[in-house]
Parts: structure tokens; sequence; C-alpha cells
């Protein structure tokens, strides 16, 4: 059975292909942002979750043409710091600006999936979830940021930071499971593929 991840980050990639699975990557091209103002004041976790099921409806089409038989994971990851929802910062003002913010504090890593499972071409059952780590930011110095920021890795990612990157070197500690910061949580996965009728092991790569 094939695994279609709808997501353009390298990231979630690399946790799936670590984790034994080799999914066919689709790029759902969706406007994050518009889908997000669309949601009528939702709560944090509704909005990734919201995001996370766009992703991967958005690619349905495709890959029930060349996928007849597969499973399509969708992921949105957004930071919760101080009352407020954060994505991808796009900017260097815009990073500073959150990273002057962050530093010295925590915040939850939240991670919205939406799994899809595909059937003779047709999509048959689906789950969806959030999972929410804590993360307990260090406080860089300004040459450091600076050093940080022009590396560009953070404007594109939730929050202005990564763990498994450059990022790692600015966080001091998680409360939580690593591989939703990363951007992909492993057990809620797992758990999600189980309610549409799919186990791990039938997933993961034999070669």
């Amino acid at each position: 059975m094939q695994v279609v991840l709808a997501s353009a980050s390298p990231a979630r990639l690399s946790v799936l292909e670590a984790a034994g699975i080799t999914p066919h990557v689709v790029v759902s091209g969706v406007d994050e942002d518009a889908i997000a103002a669309a949601l009528p004041a939702p709560e944090p976790e509704h909005v990734v979750v919201a995001l996370a099921e766009a992703k991967a409806a958005a690619v349905l089409a495709e890959v029930t043409k060349s996928h007849p038989d597969c499973v399509v994971i969708g992921c949105d990851s957004m930071l919760h710091h101080n009352g407020e929802l954060l994505g991808k910062p796009h900017t260097p003002e815009v990073a500073r600006k959150r990273w002057a913010a962050m530093a010295g504090t925590t915040g939850d890593l939240l991670t919205g999936h939406a799994v899809l499972r595909v059937e003779q071409g047709r999509r048959t059952a689906s789950a969806t979830g959030t999972q929410s780590t804590t993360v307990r930011f260090g406080t860089p110095t300004d040459a450091e940021l600076d050093a940080y920021i022009a590396t560009k890795e953070p404007l594109k990612v939730a929050g202005a930071f990564t763990l498994d990157g450059l990022g790692g070197w600015f966080v001091e500690g998680i409360d939580g499971d690593p591989s939703s910061v990363i951007g992909i949580s492993l057990p809620l996965t797992r758990r999600l593929l189980a309610e549409v009728g799919v186990t791990v092991d039938q997933l993961w790569s034999t070669t």
C-alpha cells in the first residue's frame, strides 16, 4: 500500500523515511492563510486540523488515479505562543520580532494531522487529530540570531524555529513528542492509521 505525503516539508519526509516508510510526495499548493482566515473564530487545534485536511483533500483527485490503494497524510504545524497562533514568518523582520518574544519562554507546537484511506480509487475512511508539544526556548545572542535569520531557515518553518536543524541550538528542551515538533507525530499518525484500518507494519519499506 502506497503512502502519499501531501506536504513539501523535507523534515516530514525525513521523519517518515527514518521510520521505515517511503512516501510518494505530492505538494498540495493550498493557500494556508486564506483557509485559516475563513474559519469562524476557531480554537488553535481546529486551525491546524483544518489545514491538514485541506492539504490531504487537495491531492486526493490526483493520487486516486495513480495510486488507487493508498493512504494520504496531510499535516500542518503552528506555534501557539502568548495566546497567538504563529505560522511561517516569511520575512526576516517577522522572524526577528517573534524570536524577541519567544526567547526564554515556552510555547506549544501544534501539529494537525489528517489521514485519508483510498481503496480502488475511492476515499473510504478518514481520521484527524492534533498533537501538542511544549517547547522551551533558549535565548540566542543578537549575533547568533542575526546569523540564524541570515540562513533563511526560520523564515520557512512554523514558529520560526526547527528542532532538527540549526534552530535546535536555541531550544532548551521539549515536553512531549519530538517527531511532532519536527512536523509529523509518529504516535498520533499510527493511531489515525489504525482508525482507517491500516497498521504501520503494512507500510514499512521492505527494500
